[in-house]
């Protein structure tokens, strides 16, 4: 393991938090939080219930506003770049005895993306659907109704409406909360599959062990009198990883490694 970056070649920004704080009231929670990911990399994002994860998420996708500092996603502002964000939560509510098919569920993920770029352009839209569905690895499922589906299927099809509509970023929020192990397999070779087409970010309170997949840790330490900031870490194989986690191999987070996240592997186009 080295600490110290590769040289690569130049690689444009996908997110970019620039001496971020926020407060909700008086209750400070980011104090001048400073990272950046790079288009095509894996990150995940740690830390304790509280410690400002949901936060960082409602920042990125422009549903809040820093006290100071700038958030600037994919070149621009968080609401411009919504269209090309995949968001999928960690609780979502719908009605049992709504009549909604898994094919339904994922084509609402056309409602922006996809659908505004090939507007009236149906087969191309049932084809993002399909590729969708495949990617998901739930095309088997497409006709069954959503709610009768496992929880970890469930979260899948989520997966599949948020990658309907193309995104650059996909934000997954502890996406294998309550899930069977076969179903996290499942689920981490789907991202597997996404690696380097889109942006990844995975929220998760787990902070011992990451996926093999990893290409960036990013935690959120205790939280000071004025917020917490982002810590960037190193990580290293984790050879005693219970196999059952991320359906493979595993890393272990080095809590104990700080690294600078002002330089680039060869520089960063913004």
């Amino acid at each position: 393991m080295s600490l110290v970056p590769d040289a690569r070649p130049a690689r444009a920004a996908a997110l970019r938090f620039d001496k971020v704080s926020f407060s909700y009231g008086e209750l400070p929670v980011l104090d001048r939080a400073s990272f950046h990911l790079h288009e095509g990399e894996f990150a995940a994002l740690l830390g304790p219930n509280g410690a400002g994860k949901t936060t960082v998420i409602r920042l990125l996708l422009g549903l809040a506003r820093p006290g100071s500092g700038e958030v600037t996603v994919l070149g621009t502002g968080p609401e411009k770049a919504r269209n090309s964000i995949g968001y999928v939560p960690q609780h979502a509510g719908y009605d049992p005895a709504f009549p909604i098919s898994v094919e339904e569920v994922v084509r609402m993920g056309l409602l922006q993306g996809v659908a505004r770029r090939r507007a009236g352009r149906a087969q191309a839209e049932r084809d993002a659907v399909r590729c969708a569905l495949e990617t998901a690895d739930v095309a088997d499922l497409g006709k069954r109704p959503y709610s009768a589906l496992s929880g970890g299927q469930r979260r899948r099809v989520l997966v599949a409406r948020a990658l309907a509509g193309e995104p650059r970023l996909l934000v997954l929020d502890e996406p294998t909360a309550n899930m069977d192990a076969a179903s996290e397999a499942r689920l981490y070779a789907t991202l597997g599959a996404l690696k380097g087409r889109a942006t990844v970010i995975v929220v998760t309170h787990d902070d011992a062990f990451v996926s093999a997949l990893t290409d960036v840790v990013l935690c959120l330490g205790e939280r000071g009198p004025r917020g917490a900031a982002v810590v960037r870490h190193a990580s290293a194989p984790a050879d005693h990883a219970n196999p059952a986690l991320f359906g493979g191999a595993a890393l272990r987070v080095l809590h104990d490694t700080d690294l600078k996240d002002g330089g680039c592997c060869g520089g960063c186009s913004k």
